[in-house]
């Protein structure tokens, strides 16, 4: 395996990510926290160079060692982590491989995905401070035309309460993203796939994940400024925090170097027999499908963990914006119904603020696509940041193509190890 330190101080695409979104929210409902491992015993060799100049060699040799166990038993090609206390770095480090024979390192670049949502909702509330718009201003105002848009608030949308269908459930959408992964969906494309539906509920009586809210609401936030989402989100969130290294390059390109990815999400849709094996690289599939366009972002694991740590302490934000973001007021709320299977019971494990999950004491996100995934968090009580990003070996992915988050898993392993007395709630 390789290992290769930070010398600073410091199914995949759509079906998988619904998956792995559901897979934790069944066991974190069951569990709220009480199994949190307590990570592997710290190693007795000397220390590695990615613990070397570390305030606490000992936790990073930790760290260091459940993450060469995990990237073994979980089939993971590669893992890159940073962890920090109080802004101090405990570890910065890769694992693995980027390519066969091509070693990982910390400062390739990744597709940060739902990260950049948080972006977009930082936007959506300086608005709101400003006093520009109210998180109960209706969608009807800027977008008149989309169906349902006069009973749909703009903070409805920012918290995933507004009852519109997810565009990523619609079977014909999946179909022309997998015949095609490197076609590049308009807003208007994906919309089109969930206009003519019915809402799932009356807007803010439940709760379901869905990628159209961003979508309308990223529009919204255009008009409501006249200004195109990339610039915005530029100008006030990545300039202001020195996100030097978060980019919406417009394209699906990634800086170099690369973390590339691999999947075999395409088995089902290819009609690839059960037992053929079947690999493919995603690196450079376009993510245009994702989220919000002027949004869809490649990142690098420093840009991640300062994003943590602001996101997490609302640096960008009024104290009670701050708390609309990072509020747990929806643990209780919502409920499973037919035919919504994104709609569930927010919990304990997880829930939503405006577009940060919070899990515990932790705030948190947890992007998955096209073979790789990632995960920022924060707690607050003890200033600790972690942030990870995962590619995967065939061996890691079910008969249909899908696997677990891995870097939300390993978020949560981290999170009890560092933080033992704030431990994410977690089941194996």
């Amino acid at each position: 395996m390789t290992v290769t330190a930070d010398p600073r101080p410091m199914r995949g695409i759509a079906a998988m990510a619904v998956v792995a979104l559901l897979s934790f929210v069944l066991v974190a409902c069951e569990n709220d926290g009480s199994d949190a491992q307590q990570g592997a015993a710290a190693s007795t060799s000397a220390l590695p160079a990615s613990s070397a100049g570390s305030p606490d060699p000992a936790l990073a040799n930790k760290i260091r060692a459940f993450v060469e166990q995990t990237i073994d038993e979980q089939h993971l090609r590669a893992v890159i982590v940073e962890v920090t206390k109080s802004r101090e770095p405990v570890i910065s480090a890769a694992f693995g491989e980027t390519m066969s024979g091509v070693p990982a390192t910390v400062d390739m670049h990744f597709r940060n995905g739902a990260v950049a949502i948080s972006y977009v909702a930082t936007v959506l509330l300086q608005l709101v401070d400003e006093g520009t718009v109210s998180l109960d201003d209706k969608l009807s105002t800027w977008l008149p035309e989309f169906p349902h848009a006069d009973q749909v608030s703009l903070g409805q949308l920012a918290r995933m309460t507004s009852g519109y269908p997810d565009y990523v459930r619609q079977q014909a959408m999946l179909d022309a993203l997998y015949a095609d992964p490197f076609h590049t969906f308009t807003p208007e494309e994906l919309l089109a796939y969930v206009k003519d539906l019915p809402l799932l509920y009356e807007p803010g009586t439940n709760w379901s994940y869905a990628h159209t809210n961003y979508v309308l609401l990223g529009l919204a936030i255009e008009k409501i400024t006249g200004t195109p989402m990339d610039q915005l989100v530029q100008r006030r969130v990545l300039d202001p925090l020195g996100l030097d290294n978060t980019t919406d390059p417009g394209n699906p390109s990634i800086p170099e170097p690369v973390l590339h990815a691999f999947t075999p999400e395409r088995r089902p849709f290819l009609q690839v027999p059960e037992g053929t094996p079947f690999i493919e690289e995603s690196t450079f599939w376009n993510p245009s499908w994702t989220i919000t366009h002027g949004a869809i972002q490649t990142t690098d694991i420093a840009d991640l963990t300062a994003s943590a740590i602001a996101i997490g302490e609302g640096s960008l934000l009024s104290s009670e914006s701050h708390q609309a973001m990072v509020s747990t007021d929806l643990r209780g709320f919502g409920s499973p119904i037919e035919g919504c299977p994104t709609c569930f019971q927010q919990s304990e494990g997880y829930s939503y603020g405006v577009r940060l999950i919070t899990t515990g004491d932790w705030v948190m996100q947890n992007p998955m696509l096209a073979g790789e995934a990632a995960a920022m968090a924060y707690l607050a009580q003890e200033q600790v940041s972690i942030a990870v990003a995962v590619t995967y070996e065939p061996e890691a992915f079910d008969a249909d193509g899908n696997a677990r988050n891995e870097a939300d898993q390993l978020f949560r392993e981290l999170g009890a190890i560092v933080a033992p007395d704030h431990a994410p709630p977690i089941k194996r």
